[in-house]
């Protein structure tokens, strides 16, 4: 997949080769956004034409209210992977800013036709754009292009209920991570790189990687379980990345899936200590012994153990997370390898 890049309404033209498109946040790339993506691959490759995604950074949502925007499943890096998987070749990433959202329904249209080579598209039944949201569909055929509108994937376990970002956001708060996954396609995780902290956790004989999560905030809170991997500058799993640092005496516990190392995380804003109340994802490897700082990690969330914890006093959280760490090593003891 071809690098994401901005798309400011007023620049020159984008050489992109004739492509199929499908427009939206796609936050989470769920099974309902999956099937969108098959449409696409599939009138691509009939009509011998690219696939695309456009995307929008940020969200509309966080544009308009950032503090009550919904929290992100996937940020850019993570979609971008998740797309390319997935099997489209070029990603757009339209800048969603003023002078974006007050484009007319015809200029957008004259972006996708004139500036990315757009001859056909799938879109939801309900797609709307253009400065009041006055362009739909049926404005793109009457424009000239060919557009296809795939109905709402629904999911049939949950009685028909419509695979959502929002469900999924839901499920997720509420820590039913194996019902959030079913709608996903695959395990819920999150990337990152793991930057310095303030050491506290090392303090307490617990120390951990803080992992940068890129976005305003995340969709899971609380203690988990999880397992982790790391990725190299591609996005692949590196064969064996966090067990070739580990000390020998020290080497910590194999996780559920091959190459990983078994976590115990805490996700949330850190109420028990008196710092601002900015996210944190920080990941704690029992009876580990390594150097961590720098490196790319995906952190797979496998069990949900409770929410965040007011404790009083260092000695209190000191005594929590020893407690946390038991209990979610016994969850790990019961798993099969």
């Amino acid at each position: 997949m071809a690098s994401p890049s901005a798309l400011p309404a007023n620049t020159s033209p984008v050489v992109l080769a004739p492509c199929v498109l499908t427009i939206g946040n796609f936050d989470g790339v769920h099974l309902g956004h999956q099937a969108m993506l098959a449409q696409v691959r599939e009138l691509a490759a009939a009509q011998n034409l690219g696939s695309a995604v456009m995307i929008f950074e940020p969200q509309p949502r966080e544009f308009f209210a950032p503090a009550s925007a919904p929290a992100r499943l996937t940020n850019l890096a993570e979609k971008q992977a998740l797309l390319a998987e997935y099997g489209i070749e070029t990603l757009i990433v339209a800048s969603f800013d003023s002078d974006f959202r007050s484009l007319s329904a015809q200029a957008f249209a004259d972006i996708l036709a004139l500036r990315l080579n757009v001859q056909a598209l799938v879109l939801g039944d309900d797609f709307k754009f253009g400065h009041d949201r006055t362009g739909d569909s049926q404005f793109l055929r009457d424009y000239g292009l060919h557009v296809t509108n795939l109905h709402t994937v629904t999911d049939i376990k949950g009685k028909g209920a419509r695979i959502s970002s929002t469900r999924i956001r839901d499920l997720l708060l509420a820590g039913d991570i194996d019902a959030a996954n079913a709608l996903l396609g695959r395990d819920y995780a999150i990337t990152g790189r793991v930057v310095g902290g303030d050491k506290l956790g090392r303090t307490m004989d617990f120390p951990t990687a803080n992992v940068d999560l890129k976005r305003i905030k995340p969709a899971l809170h609380g203690i988990f379980a999880v397992d982790v991997v790391s990725l190299d500058d591609n996005g692949n799993v590196i064969a064996d990345g966090l067990t070739a640092l580990t000390d020998s005496k020290n080497p910590g516990v194999k996780g559920l899936r091959p190459h990983s190392l078994f976590g115990t995380a805490n996700l949330g804003i850190r109420p028990s200590v008196d710092k601002d109340h900015d996210w944190r994802l920080e990941v704690h490897f029992p009876k580990l012994q390594a150097d961590l700082y720098g490196l790319t990690l995906q952190v797979r969330f496998l069990h949900y153990l409770h929410g965040e914890r007011h404790y009083e006093s260092l000695e209190a959280l000191r005594a929590g997370i020893h407690s946390d760490v038991i209990d979610l090593l016994e969850w790990r003891a019961q798993q099969p390898d």
